[in-house]
């Protein structure tokens, strides 16, 4: 019995939304290993309810931190983990 099997590569570590277009825009994506991939939802809805929160600074500076590492805006960070919440 042969085995032909391919060896997928290891999806590479994207810091940023434009890292990950630059890799999709240039990528195979077949020859990577995409079995640790989650569905995701994206913002297709206008937003047109607003939301005015106090928070500790601390509370704040910890959540801008957790976004800018993610690459993305703190609001939109915010509003995934309100989402990501609600859809459990």
């Amino acid at each position: 019995m042969s085995n032909n099997t391919v060896k997928l590569k290891p999806m590479p570590s994207l810091k940023s939304d434009k890292q990950a277009q630059a890799f999709v825009d240039t990528a195979d994506l077949s020859t990577y290993d995409l079995s640790g991939f989650r569905p995701m939802s994206f913002e297709v809805q206008n937003k047109t309810a607003a939301l005015n929160l106090r928070l500790p600074q601390s509370l704040l500076d910890a959540i801008k931190v957790k976004a800018k590492n993610k690459g993305i805006p703190y609001t939109r960070y915010v509003r995934m983990l309100i989402e990501h919440d609600l859809a459990q």
